[in-house]
């Protein structure tokens, strides 16, 4: 919850509240407030400063963790769930949960995924499907796997954090 504060406009007292995320120049002079994580938001920060992500639609329900991919769904800039089994590479990663139609942030990848369980720490995952990840990479020889997407993601700091690596991927 925002804090409140008083201030004079326009020749009377009247009570204002910080913002917590910042739509730009139409924000311009107000004061900024911690979020329910007790951090500002991304949108208060000046550029260069902080994670980088990257606004985009949610064309779907995209929980925690998981790795998306961007596309253009006629001609807006979105973002939905990266799978290996049918061609969608992973551009990033959401920290949160996004609903469909609101806007995520996608964390780019070579950053720390923390939003993750069930990991083995020093193990390396690859994608998996519906954003997910697998310790097990793809066969290149098994023409089960032709036209999937082969791409390593990085190694387990923890059994919640998975450190990235923007590697290429491969469609086999």
């Amino acid at each position: 919850m925002a804090q409140g504060f008083l201030a004079r406009v326009a020749g009377k007292t009247k009570q204002l509240f910080a913002v917590v995320s910042s739509l730009g120049a139409a924000d311009a002079g107000k004061i900024a407030a911690l979020d329910t994580d007790g951090r500002f938001n991304m949108s208060v920060m000046p550029l260069g400063i902080g994670a980088q992500t990257t606004p985009a639609v949610a064309s779907e329900l995209l929980t925690a963790g998981k790795f998306v991919q961007f596309f253009d769904d006629d001609g807006t800039f979105s973002v939905r769930l990266a799978d290996n089994s049918n061609g969608r590479f992973a551009d990033g990663f959401v920290a949160a949960e996004v609903a469909e139609a609101a806007i995520a942030e996608v964390y780019t990848l070579d950053g720390t995924n923390a939003s993750l369980t069930g990991l083995t720490p020093g193990v390396r995952y690859w994608l998996g499907t519906a954003g997910a990840v697998t310790a097990t990479p793809l066969d290149e020889t098994d023409v089960a796997n032709v036209n999937k997407v082969s791409q390593y993601l990085g190694v387990a700091k923890s059994t919640t954090e998975l450190v990235t690596d923007d590697d290429s991927f491969v469609v086999l």
